[in-house]
């Protein structure tokens, strides 16, 4: 009988690794909080794309409840990226992470219900050339609702498990990314905080910026919250 406890024990051990391996990561407990935003008092910690002297995308908007304020992308910039790579970010300022947890708001207000009505999420960023991303659209295809990494080239698909489509509807959702850098594990949830809505495996970029946005279309974003470790670069 102890040699049959010992052994279960032993397996639960072995399970518990093999979780880890595939992608179960950490709960956000123990990763420190380290921002959160609510967009009440402009968006001064976030840094756009949108070039000097062009006509901006990004305004803070009623939105929500009555008196409620958002970080609103109004359709694609004129920025132009060095790779075929989303036109519209907003990404955090003056702080980079390595393992973090990032939770958003949203709401997608595009008129258009086409396949590729979209909203991104962007980490990893170290520059315009080299950083990761989440396509959340309406329908999955090779170049939509999937992990991308930009690594001095156009867009790279990098999912591993890779939803149907994103199911937008014209009210608010929320949105969590996960990365470990360790073991390479990025998970996408989308309402779902308990089971992932897409992921992926790579330990291409083990830290940068986080951030916001969309390849070319409009939205809402609000209550951003990171948990995370900060590294200095």
């Amino acid at each position: 009988m102890l040699r049959f406890h010992l052994t279960l024990a032993t397996f639960v051990i072995i399970l518990s690794r093999t979780c880890i391996a595939e992608g179960v990561v950490a709960e956000p407990a123990s990763l420190p909080l380290i921002f959160s935003e609510d967009f009440e008092h402009g968006f001064s910690h976030w840094q756009t794309t949108d070039p000097r002297n062009s006509k901006p995308v990004w305004k803070i908007v009623e939105a929500g409840p009555k008196g409620n304020h958002a970080f609103r992308v109004t359709g694609p910039s004129s920025y132009k990226p060095p790779f075929r790579s989303p036109l519209s970010i907003a990404l955090l300022k003056d702080i980079k992470v390595s393992d973090f947890e990032l939770k958003v708001h949203v709401q997608q207000t595009s008129p258009n219900a086409g396949p590729h009505r979209d909203l991104c999420f962007f980490w990893g960023y170290q520059d315009p050339s080299h950083f990761y991303y989440a396509h959340l659209a309406s329908k999955a295809d090779n170049n939509a609702c999937q992990i991308f990494i930009v690594n001095n080239a156009p867009r790279t698909k990098i999912t591993k498990d890779t939803a149907k489509g994103t199911p937008w509807t014209n009210g608010w959702h929320d949105v969590k990314v996960v990365r470990r850098v360790d073991s390479g594990a990025i998970e996408v949830y989308f309402d779902d905080m308990k089971r992932p809505f897409m992921a992926a495996r790579d330990k291409t970029f083990l830290w940068g910026q986080v951030g916001i946005g969309t390849f070319d279309d409009n939205g809402n974003f609000d209550n951003v919250v990171l948990h995370g470790k900060t590294v200095t670069k």
